[in-house]
Formats: C-alpha cells, structure tokens, sequence
C-alpha cells in the first residue's frame, strides 16, 4: 500500500503527513495516527512499525493521516537533541494540523475521527486526546513519559487529563520500565479522577514495544494480536465504523 504524502505548514515549518485511504468512497472513519522515535524521528518512510499499522487500519477501513511531528528538527539531528528540546505546544499544533487535513479528505466523516500512537506515540496520541474536543477515542499503546514536561512552560501531559472528552483505551506490558506498571496506575488514577471512561490492558510477560515485530527481543505475537482485536473493537465501537 502506498501512502500519498502532502505537505502542511506549522508555524512556517513544512510538516509531512502520510495518508492512507481505504478501498470504497466512505464517508469513512478516521485515525490520526503518531509515530514512535527511535527510527521515525528520521522520517515516516523510515518507521515501519507505524507504516505497517497505518496499513492495517487502513485495510479494516480506517482512513489514516501520520503526521511527521519531528519536522522541527532535521531529519539527521541527533535523537538525544529531538528528545530534550520536543514541546507539547509544538506538538499540539502538528496535531491540530493534521486533524484538519484528515477531516477535509473527500471520504473522510470529520465527526468520526480517533488517535493512537506507540511509544513516544502513545505519549502524543495522550497529548492530543487532551487538547483536541473533537477526537471521538483515543488508543495508547505503551507511552511513557505523560507524567513529563515536555517545553518549558508546559504542564506534564498528566495534568491535562480533565480536558479529554473522548473514550480511551490503553495497553501495557506489566515487564515495562518506561512507562511502569506504576506509572501506569498513575494514568489510570487521572482518568479516573477526571470521570473519563477508560479500559487498561495489561500483559504478563511483555515489556516496552511488545507489538514490535521487527524487534524479536521485545515482540510478543500473543499480546500484540489480543492488543490488535481490543484496538479494533474499540474503535468500531467508538467510531461507528460500518
């Protein structure tokens, strides 16, 4: 499947998104879907694992916008650089990019729109549930660092769950150290207190990455297909997709 790239200014940054459409004229749900950094601060082209699961929501009818939310930086910086300076406000304004250029795709029904994201991804997929009213669920996959600030001036993405006004899901491998299985109960305590509806999935013997299947070390093929059928339901549940 071969995405088609547009490019979108933010703040005079040309910012790269990827775009995949599904098969039929829709109107069809959509999905932001955010990167995770270990390869993909270098480009979406160069990020398999969120290429290939763009491919799979896309397959299951999911019209997908991945925004190359690094953009800031070039593409050979050093990731340690991209990691200290990256701001959430930065971030909020790629995303908010993105959603507007997903929600105007002909075939796309902007009122059915999700996010997701692995990693750092999951993290951003956290942040923008946080600052966009108008996702409809939000999947978080493994993201650690929530309990961070990100940019001077900034609060740690944490803080910010009372804004979210969308379902969540989230999965997590109990062998994880970034996020914890602590930090991960400090998720859950936020969305709790702030009255968002939410599920946790929590696996025994997976770490970080376990849907990783170029990373043989960390994938686990039973967590990463069980993770897959909840994602999936949940966002033919939440998004309505027919």
């Amino acid at each position: 499947m071969t995405p088609r790239v547009e490019t979108v200014a933010v703040r005079g940054s040309p910012m790269e998104v990827f775009l995949f459409a599904p098969v039929g004229a829709g109107p069809h749900p959509g999905l932001v879907l955010c990167q995770h950094i270990p390869v993909g601060h270098t480009g979406v082209e160069n990020d398999v694992v969120t290429l290939k699961t763009a491919e799979r929501y896309c397959a299951n009818g999911y019209y997908v916008a991945v925004p190359f939310i690094f953009h800031w930086w070039p593409k050979s910086a050093d990731i340690e650089l991209k990691r200290a300076e990256f701001r959430d406000d930065w971030t909020q304004l790629d995303l908010d990019a993105a959603f507007e250029l997903l929600a105007t795709q002909p075939g796309v029904d902007p009122a059915r729109i999700g996010i997701a994201g692995h990693c750092w991804g999951g993290r951003v997929a956290w942040l923008g549930a946080c600052t966009n009213p108008r996702y409809r669920a939000a999947a978080i996959f493994y993201g650690g660092r929530v309990k961070l600030v990100m940019g001077a001036g900034n609060p740690p993405a944490i803080d910010l769950a009372p804004a979210i006004r969308c379902p969540v899901i989230g999965f997590f491998g109990n062998e994880d150290t970034n996020p914890t299985p602590a930090d991960v109960d400090d998720y859950d305590a936020a969305l709790t207190r702030a009255q968002i509806e939410h599920v946790f999935h929590r696996y025994d013997g997976a770490g970080h990455a376990f849907q990783s299947f170029n990373n043989p070390e960390r994938y686990r093929p039973e967590a990463s297909e069980d993770a897959w059928r909840k994602a999936l339901a949940f966002f033919a549940e939440k998004l309505g997709k027919k």
